[in-house]
């Protein structure tokens, strides 16, 4: 008897508890500042021609409820919070049920936000799903509900949510699907439009017109449920094909938005912008966004998309000041939000080895430089042995240059250079360039076994396509007010941390993956595609298990391109094809419109015509390119001396 009193006692305290934390709560809320709903998250991007590509939640145009179809309104309610207009934020009887199927199912079935807590997660763009984020929004939710009325709300989340297909906002959505403003949308129309946000990939009338044809009959059942819609209205839904516009604006692009995360990012970066600003809004923010180059490398992507599978990460810099002019972290932001270019770090491969030739050049290499490429197992320090092989098992059977190896990628010649020099000298070069990755002192780092992040990879490889000056990458040129005040502007910085010397000598040699003189036992690893380049490039492609990357670059543009599978499936050649054809088309387009030369060679360095594979002089000028030493470090050989035995051959032949 005692334990049942001690219960009832303790469920009445509980209850009183629970009543004073909600009253204390709403009463918080209450005197908390009043959110801006026009405002908040407001924020106006321009890219790099002062052109608006962004604006709020992506949409730069805002219908009041009295301009929305009634329809809409209803389908909306019904399906998403049919007791909004009940309820103070939180359907508690709804998280119960919702709490309990869950628990029966041992996984999450069914989720219970109301139409407000979605309204808050458009505002603030931000779909982290931390605890701390799930408070902020719980009291956010409870601001928005005491400050205003409900009509308020239902109108904000119409212009905020996610439709499908890059739109978000119920102006652009009406006018892609139906070609229509949202006052003119049929029942019909209006239905299909309410069920597409629940997964806006999947429920498009463009992706899959059956799959929006049955989420919107589960709409209609809910609006007839809820005497939203009448038995007879609902048995005459879709009885004939509904006509889908699909207005596909230039402006549009499916990968634009991966750009707009990373602006966003370098935003919360900002010291100078306070938190409370960015939350407030009305702030404009100008971009170092080349919307062209966006364009033709999304269109570069796409037309050589190996399957529907694949993903991507690209990334454009302007070398000589770091400003990114474009960026994917995807194939298409509508089908996934998940942004590689920002938060995935994948393996290299062997686009790491150009840090492990810098340093090898520092330490008196040169391009000439030879080692045997054959089957070689080496005993390391640790006592333990390790087998590297070639790609395809290829070998040259003989000594070759330093530059040969870059052309062919060639993996023994590699660890022989990273153990000859020193496990930590290639690490002290990425470090110097700006690579922030911890690079492990291991054997096989040369071959990309680390996991870097494209933008870390990109600040290195900068560093190389600039001279030698190391540069931190960004997107935003200045931040102003609405009234034109710059609050924010970029600073210029740059630090010279390699010898532009070594720096010069091996972006020419990195140029060697596209030259025919360089053909042997195998053929240079970007030569298939040395017919659409019309500039000069150093190049350096790099394969894994599951991965593929090309990197490429001149004094003006610098195209990183890496492209697998979320899956980890393996990679083939039609993924390493798409992603080299991608890259070259995406590089070629970004300098149409800029003259471009190559770097100027520097007084203290030479040139000599050598056997590209051997790195002694030569009479087959088929076999023969420029190798650059400094002055004082060229072989100082004869010809008569040192002509190369291929060279020998061909003069028996003769």
């Amino acid at each position: 008897m005692k334990f049942i009193k001690f219960l009832i006692k303790s469920a009445i305290f509980c209850f009183i508890s629970f009543i004073v934390i909600i009253i204390g709560l709403y009463t918080y809320a209450y005197l908390s500042p009043k959110l801006d709903l026009k405002t908040s998250g407001s924020l106006y991007i321009y890219d790099n021609e002062d052109n608006l590509i962004y604006q709020g939640s992506s949409s730069n145009e805002w219908e009041t409820l009295e301009n929305i179809s009634p329809y809409l309104l209803d389908a909306v309610v019904a399906v998403e919070d049919k007791n909004f207009y009940k309820h103070n934020g939180f359907d508690y009887l709804r998280i119960a049920k919702a709490m309990m199927l869950n628990i029966k199912k041992g996984t999450i079935v069914q989720g219970a936000s109301t139409i407000s807590q979605q309204y808050i997660k458009n505002l603030y763009l931000d779909f982290n799903q931390t605890w701390r984020r799930k408070i902020e929004e719980a009291f956010l939710t409870l601001e928005l509900e005491v400050h205003y009325e409900k009509e308020d709300i239902l109108e904000g989340y119409l212009n905020t949510i996610n439709y499908g297909q890059g739109n978000i906002g119920i102006v652009n959505a009406a006018s892609y699907y139906f070609n229509k403003k949202p006052s003119e949308l049929s029942l019909e129309e209006a239905i299909m439009l309410a069920g597409i946000p629940k997964n806006p990939s999947r429920y498009n009338p463009v992706t899959s017109y059956e799959n929006c044809l049955k989420r919107a009959k589960t709409v209609a059942k809910s609006m007839l449920k809820n005497n939203y819609i009448t038995e007879d209205e609902y048995n005459n839904l879709y009885q004939t094909e509904i006509p889908i516009h699909k207005d596909h604006k230039e402006g549009n692009l499916q990968m634009l938005m991966y750009y707009n995360d990373a602006v966003h990012k370098e935003l919360n970066s900002l010291s100078e912008i306070p938190p409370s600003l960015i939350d407030s809004g009305g702030i404009k923010i100008y971009t170092t966004l080349d919307f062209e180059a966006q364009k033709d490398m999304e269109e570069s992507i796409l037309e050589n998309k190996a399957d529907e599978e694949v993903q991507v990460a690209s990334i454009i810099v302007d070398p000589q000041t770091g400003a990114v002019k474009a960026l994917t972290g995807g194939m298409n932001y509508a089908k996934s939000q998940y942004n590689r270019a920002l938060s995935s770090k994948r393996q290299v491969g062997s686009t790491m080895k150009p840090f492990l030739y810098y340093s090898a050049l520092e330490n008196n290499l040169t391009m000439s430089s030879t080692f045997a490429s054959t089957p070689t197992t080496f005993n390391l320090s640790n006592g333990r042995t390790y087998s590297p092989i070639n790609a395809s098992n290829v070998y040259a059977g003989k000594d070759i240059t330093m530059a040969a190896a870059v052309a062919f990628s060639d993996n023994i010649y590699a660890i022989k250079t990273h153990l000859f020099l020193g496990e930590d000298k290639m690490i002290e070069v990425a470090k110097r360039t700006g690579i922030e990755k911890e690079l492990d002192e291991v054997a096989s780092l040369p071959l990309g076994t680390s996991e870097i992040n494209i933008l870390d990879f990109a600040t290195g490889y900068t560093t190389f396509a600039s001279g030698g000056y190391r540069k931190d990458l960004y997107f935003i040129e200045k931040i102003e007010d609405l009234d034109g005040n710059i609050i924010y502007e970029h600073e210029q910085e740059k630090t010279l941390v390699l010898n532009p010397n070594y720096t010069y000598i091996l972006n020419e040699m990195l140029t060697s993956t596209t030259n025919s003189a360089f053909v042997d036992y195998t053929t240079p690893t970007a030569l298939n595609i040395s017919k659409k380049l019309t500039n000069k490039y150093a190049i350096k492609t790099g394969t894994t298990n599951t991965d593929y990357w090309i990197v490429g670059y001149n004094k003006d543009r610098l195209v990183i391109t890496w492209m697998g599978y979320d899956n980890n499936l393996s990679m083939n050649n039609k993924v390493r094809n798409s992603a080299k054809n991608a890259w070259a088309e995406t590089i070629e387009k970004s300098l149409k419109n800029v003259e471009t030369a190559w770097y100027e060679t520097p007084k203290n360095i030479v040139a000599l015509p050598l056997n590209a594979i051997t790195g002694v002089t030569t009479t087959n000028s088929n076999k023969a390119t420029l190798f650059y030493y400094l002055k004082g470090s060229e072989p100082t050989y004869t010809k008569e001396q040192y002509v190369s035995t291929e060279d020998k051959k061909e003069s028996s032949k003769k």
